[in-house]
């Protein structure tokens, strides 16, 4: 079978549009709300969950058939921690900084709906290999939106992208602020429901049906 036949690149590459975890399904929108007031932070919180969701799924399709049902969503929870205190202790060996930033988001990571939700609907019923590429789609299209959402936010509330100064200095000698409103967690929110919005708008199989 090859590595990326029909099923698997769609596995893979469904979740970045058509199936997406945030604007579809609507899931892991409280990490939204809390790291896209700058793209830093938002791009390695994005990085971090597809990491432990790509190795959590594999892990458990791995050991899925000896897992008993009754104990399944325990032992879902002790690979996701595990993983995530990996994520954690790296960050902060290698980018204290934006660890300081995401402070306990990181570890918030365990109660992600979109994790729970893979390793539930996919990793316990398929084979390693289509297992990860779903990790690795879901986190991509998570990594997506929290990216977009933090670069209007970061551009319109700071005037900067990545910690550089975007917006030209004549703009503000011509009178421009920057919107403070931006940078405060409601503005996530109507940024995600403006990305659903023009997300559904040009995917009429995502509009709901009026009876």
């Amino acid at each position: 079978m090859a590595l990326l036949n029909n099923k698997n690149k769609s596995v893979l590459f469904n979740p970045l549009s058509k199936n997406n975890p945030v604007i579809v399904q609507v899931l892991g929108i409280c990490s939204a709300l809390a790291v896209t007031a700058k793209l830093e932070p938002a791009l390695v919180m994005g990085v971090s969950v597809t990491a432990v969701l790509a190795f959590a799924n594999v892990i458990i399709s791995l050991i899925r058939k000896t897992i008993p049902n009754s104990v399944r969503i325990i032992v879902q929870l002790v690979v996701v921690a595990a993983l995530v205190i990996i994520v954690d202790q790296i960050l902060k060996a290698y980018n204290y900084e934006v660890s300081k930033q995401l402070s306990v988001f990181i570890g918030l990571i365990i109660t992600n709906c979109i994790l729970m939700g893979r390793l539930e609907a996919f990793a316990l019923g398929n084979k390693p290999w289509p297992s990860f590429l779903d990790g690795i789609g879901n986190g991509l299209g998570y990594t997506i939106i929290l990216a977009i959402v933090a670069t209007v936010r970061e551009i319109l509330g700071s005037g900067t992208l990545l910690g550089f100064k975007v917006i030209p200095q004549a703009l503000y000698d011509a009178g421009y602020e920057n919107n403070g409103l931006m940078i405060l967690p409601p503005m996530a929110l109507i940024t995600v429901a403006c990305i659903i919005w023009v997300h559904r708008s040009r995917n009429k199989d995502l509009q709901e049906k009026n009876n």
